[in-house]
């Protein structure tokens, strides 16, 4: 564990704070109007080691070799020119710090820190991190990299948990959810949706996907898994006979067939690490999907008929609504699976470029 300290003065800035995995949808911007909650479990950081933030620089004013040195190969709308290495925390996780007003970026319902480092440090007032909680963002504090260090923290640091304990008390991601908004009328302020967990990974998944097929169509398992990823991969890939296959493989489940070409795998929540099959499937393509994903993905919850307490008795008529479900066809998040595939550098192929450029264009709206 350690805390972070202020780089003017050392005064301590956050509670203890235990290192984790970045959640794939940090970056994530969701819907419109929305209100997300806190993106980080209090206790934890992760670190981010793309640039965050401005300042930025448009596509057409950065070189390509520059761009690949810094693992982008295709093109995209800015690169931001911070420095890279922000590390994220949940805001009640802050210490010893103040807002500044003027900072207040172009939020309408909170701040987005579009204008830069947004809180100071109380003790010497150096700008050190970059509160965001404006709507349809995740709720976080940003550290600034270069205005703030770690300090150790006496005691006992756990070891991270094993794939085995991971599958079996690992926590599953629902795969839909109400979404709070603001401004509605008490009572009607949400709606039931996908959850944007799962259209973050999904939209990462998918990038990895199409690289992984060749361009050839892909097939993933029936159920949720095909609700998920099927409809896009037969929209993006050529039709025909199936030619590569995708299942779902990791910690407590079966060894796949050696045919098999793609392996949808968790990725460790703390150490970030993907799972890595061994025997004939250890060649295999493998895409990464969140734990909570994918723990759904093998053992679905289906919802219960009953309370989960016992049976309803025989003489009593059952008046509960049963769940609502989303009232759209699953969608990636456009932002995550663009922001996945213009670093993988498979993405210099002439076909995937053409999805890429699809995509910018709205051709893909649909999928999205």
């Amino acid at each position: 564990m350690c805390v972070f300290v202020c780089a003017g003065c050392g005064a301590e800035l956050t509670t203890p704070l235990s290192q984790v995995a970045l959640p794939v949808h940090a970056r994530q911007k969701y819907g419109n109007g929305t209100r997300l909650p806190v993106l980080m479990q209090s206790g934890t950081f992760a670190v981010d080691p793309d640039p965050w933030g401005g300042p930025w620089r448009r596509w057409d004013e950065i070189d390509p070799d520059q761009a690949e040195a810094r693992g982008i190969y295709a093109p995209v709308h800015a690169l931001s020119d911070s420095t890279p290495g922000a590390s994220v925390i949940a805001p009640g996780d802050i210490r010893g710090t103040r807002l500044i007003p003027e900072k207040h970026g172009g939020a309408c319902c909170g701040l987005d820190g579009s204008d830069g480092p947004n809180m100071a440090c109380e003790a010497c007032d150096l700008s050190v991190a970059n509160r965001v909680d404006d709507c349809s963002l995740w709720q976080a504090v940003w550290l600034s990299p270069d205005a703030v260090h770690r300090g150790p923290v006496d005691g006992i640091h756990a070891a991270p948990l094993s794939w085995a304990e991971l599958a079996e008390k690992g926590e599953r991601t629902p795969p839909f959810e109400p979404i709070a908004t603001w401004g509605g009328r008490p009572g009607t302020n949400h709606y039931w949706s996908w959850n944007p967990q799962w259209e973050a990974a999904a939209g990462q998944a998918l990038a990895h996907l199409l690289v992984a097929s060749q361009g050839q169509p892909v097939t993933v398992p029936g159920g949720l898994t095909s609700v998920v990823f099927q409809r896009a991969l037969d929209a993006l890939l050529p039709s025909g006979p199936p030619k590569r296959r995708a299942v779902l493989a990791g910690p407590g489940q079966p060894f796949p067939d050696a045919g098999v070409d793609i392996l949808l795998v968790p990725v460790h929540p703390q150490t970030g690490r993907t799972w890595t099959p061994a025997g004939p499937t250890a060649s295999a393509h493998l895409v990464p999907l969140p734990l909570g994903v994918w723990l759904w993905l093998v053992l679905p919850q289906p919802y219960l008929p009953v309370p989960a307490s016992g049976r309803i008795p025989q003489d009593v008529l059952r008046d509960d609504p049963l769940p609502l479900l989303p009232t759209h066809l699953f969608r990636a998040d456009r932002g995550t699976f663009q922001h996945t595939l213009v670093r993988l550098p498979a993405v210099r192929s002439p076909w995937l470029r053409t999805i890429l450029e699809n995509l910018t264009q709205d051709a893909s709206a649909d999928l999205f």
